[in-house]
């Protein structure tokens, strides 16, 4: 009797678990780059976080929604995908726009130091996603490029997608290439870490 009394606290008891869960879900990845987004602003520094980091979960996310349509998954995580992918592309804007920005005040100060009439200011060069130079690959001097060339990638990795729906072993191995993906999401920070042989400007 006391437990038919409780039942109707029990059932919207449940469905708000149930939401702060999913919201849990759907939120909880993005919520460690909040910091390291507010820090680069405030700084206008970005030269301790690998923009490699986001085309890491760029590609990740991009096959686990591939992924989706040949096997559903949980609605938060389809959700999770969609969130951290406009958070990743947030991230490249703000350290694309730095990053340009800062290159031209050292071209500024320079051409200051040098203090010559016969001098001119250069501008730094464009690197553009159409140049296809792999020595400049995302590193690009305008954010356009970067959601061209994602743009470019979810067109490519959509179509294969689906002429391959069919095909269990193929769908099989788009979870798998995006797990793996994404298991590797430590390696481009570890590896910029190294090079500067510093962690100056990464937020824990």
């Amino acid at each position: 009797m006391e437990a038919e009394g409780l039942g109707w606290l029990l059932v919207p008891l449940h469905q708000l678990v149930s939401w702060g869960a999913s919201g849990a879900i759907v939120f909880g990845g993005v919520v460690p780059y909040i910091p390291q987004y507010r820090d680069i602003r405030r700084t206008q520094n970005a030269d301790g976080f690998s923009t490699h980091v986001c085309l890491v979960l760029l590609v990740a996310n991009i096959l686990r929604i591939l992924f989706w349509f040949g096997r559903h998954f949980e609605s938060p995580l389809l959700w999770q995908s969609i969130i951290m992918i406009l958070t990743m592309l947030l991230m490249l804007k703000l350290c694309t726009e730095v990053r340009v920005a800062n290159e031209l005040n050292i071209k500024r100060r320079s051409f200051a130091a040098a203090d010559s009439k016969d001098e001119e200011l250069k501008v730094p060069p464009k690197r553009s996603y159409l140049d296809f130079d792999l020595h400049h690959f995302w590193h690009w001097s305008s954010f356009a490029d970067y959601v061209q060339c994602v743009l470019a990638f979810t067109g490519v990795a959509g179509y294969i997608t689906y002429l391959s729906i069919d095909s269990a072993v193929f769908v099989e191995t788009l979870g798998f290439l995006a797990v793996l993906t994404e298991a590797m999401l430590g390696v481009p920070q570890l590896y910029r870490n190294y090079c500067h042989r510093s962690t100056e400007g990464m937020r824990l």
